[in-house]
């Protein structure tokens, strides 16, 4: 009996992190301002955009108060309806609006589960890096890549992010190219749990990084090849917002 159970714990043991890629993370937090700076940051106001070919194909603005969970999204349908969600992201929890108009039963569902979902992958594109080390996050150092080029004097440690049953999207696959001397994050690749396994990955470049109130961060990912941005044209770190702002959904000032 003890046998089995001992292989059973093993069979079902959780991945466990490489020390070798914990120490870079650390690095990395460390660079973007230290664990205290994100603990202290409250509030976040930031729109999320989307161009291709030079085109805005679309946008979502969110208001995020980090520490007690309260949330507002603004967007657009795909048919082009405004909506506006208010909730609270530790409950998902809330009320929404479409097209100017409360909606309840299966709408108001939907719309809530859409907001939670833009919440999760809007603020992963914007911290990402600071949320290496979260629970169920798994890395593994992936070799060092050494740049090409205009990039010959750079050399990146390549973090491999997967994901043991957590988030929306567990199958994930990341790629963080750690700068070895700035150790912030200059790159990223990806592929989604939908996509080919063994096709090529997305890559995407983390420029412009700055700091916006204790917190680095970077406002722009491109992706040169298929012509495609990512970028936060509005982008605030705030000591205060108003609790209107989670309220009531008249525009937020």
């Amino acid at each position: 009996m003890m046998l089995a159970t001992l292989l059973l714990a093993t069979a079902t043991a959780a991945p466990v992190s490489d020390p070798k890629a914990v120490a870079i993370a650390n690095q990395v937090m460390e660079a973007l301002g230290g664990e205290a700076a994100w603990r202290e940051t409250c509030f976040l106001r930031f729109d999320f955009a989307v161009d291709v070919d030079g085109k805005t194909v679309m946008t979502r603005s969110h208001w995020w108060d980090k520490w007690r969970g309260r949330y507002r999204v603004e967007g657009k349908t795909k048919e082009g309806e405004a909506y506006t969600v208010l909730m609270n992201i530790n409950t998902k929890d809330g009320s929404a609006w479409q097209g100017g108009k409360p909606v309840e039963g299966e709408a108001k569902k939907r719309l809530l589960e859409k907001g939670y979902g833009a919440w999760v992958n809007d603020t992963y594109w914007l911290i990402m890096p600071y949320k290496l080390k979260d629970p169920g996050v798994v890395l593994k150092l992936d070799g060092e890549v050494n740049g090409k080029g205009r990039d010959k004097d750079t050399a990146w440690d390549k973090l491999a992010l997967s994901f043991d049953k957590v988030g929306l999207t567990p199958k994930d696959r990341y790629w963080a190219y750690v700068n070895r001397t700035t150790h912030l994050v200059d790159r990223w690749e990806y592929i989604l749990q939908d996509e080919d396994p063994k096709g090529p990955p997305s890559r995407f470049d983390w420029n412009n990084w700055q700091r916006y109130g204790k917190l680095m961060l970077s406002p722009e990912k491109v992706n040169a090849k298929d012509k495609e941005k990512i970028y936060f044209p509005n982008l605030v770190v705030l000591e205060a917002m108003p609790d209107a702002v989670f309220t009531s959904p008249a525009p937020a000032k």
